[in-house]
C-alpha cells in the first residue's frame, strides 16, 4: 500500500459520512453561514470547496480521487517523512492547501509564500522530521484555536490534532526519513 493510502486510510477515519450542520460554514455552498446553499460535507468534501458537487452522491472512491488530486499532490506527499505528510495532508484537506503549506514553511523557517516548491522542500529535508512535527501541529493548533468556530468544533478539531500522531504511528508511517524527489 502506498504512503498516500495509509494517509488517506488514516485521514478518512475522522471524515466519514456525510453531515449537514447548518452551523458549519464549510456546508455552505458560498463558504459562510447562509451564504448559499446548505450541501453539506461527505468524506471531508464540503459544499465550500465543491459548490456545484452533490455532496450527498460523493463516494468514497470519489473522495480518494479528490484528495489525490487536489491535496495531496499539492502538497508533495511523497517526498515528505510519511509522518508529516499525514500532517500536512490532513490540513491541507481541512484548512486548505495554501494554509497548509504556510504551516508547514513557518515550521521549517521557509518563507511562508504557500507555495511548496524547492526552498521550502530544501528546508524540510534539512530538518528532523520529528520536531518538524510537533511544531507543525502546534502552529495549527494556534491557527484553528483563532476560527470563530472553535468554540463550536473545538473539541473535535483538538481529538484529531492530538489523535493524528498515533494514527500516523499505528499505521506504520511514522518514519523520520525523508525522501528526495524520485527517490
Amino acid at each position: 500500500m502506498s504512503v498516500f493510502e495509509r494517509a488517506f486510510a488514516a485521514l478518512i477515519g475522522y471524515e466519514g459520512g456525510f453531515t449537514n450542520d447548518p452551523a458549519d460554514p464549510g456546508n455552505w455552498t458560498g463558504g459562510a453561514v447562509g451564504a448559499g446553499i446548505c450541501r453539506g460535507t461527505k468524506w471531508g468534501i464540503s459544499a465550500a470547496a465543491y459548490p456545484t458537487l452533490e455532496i450527498r452522491d460523493v463516494t468514497e472512491d470519489d473522495a480518494r480521487a479528490i484528495y489525490l488530486q487536489r491535496y495531496w499532490g499539492p502538497i508533495c506527499g511523497e517526498q515528505l517523512a510519511p509522518a508529516l505528510g499525514l500532517l500536512v495532508f490532513d490540513s491541507a484537506v481541512n484548512n486548505g492547501v495554501n494554509r497548509a503549506i504556510r504551516l508547514l514553511q513557518a515550521s521549517v523557517g521557509a518563507e511562508e509564500d504557500g507555495l511548496l516548491g524547492p526552498g521550502t522542500l530544501a528546508a524540510v529535508r534539512a530538518s528532523n522530521p520529528l520536531a518538524v512535527c510537533g511544531e507543525f501541529q502546534a502552529r495549527r493548533l494556534l491557527f484553528m484555536v483563532g476560527l470563530p468556530t472553535w468554540r463550536i468544533f473545538g473539541l473535535g478539531w483538538a481529538r484529531r490534532l492530538c489523535g493524528l500522531p498515533f494514527r500516523a504511528q499505528a499505521l506504520g508511517i511514522g518514519s523520520a526519513t525523508v525522501r528526495s524527489p524520485g527517490g
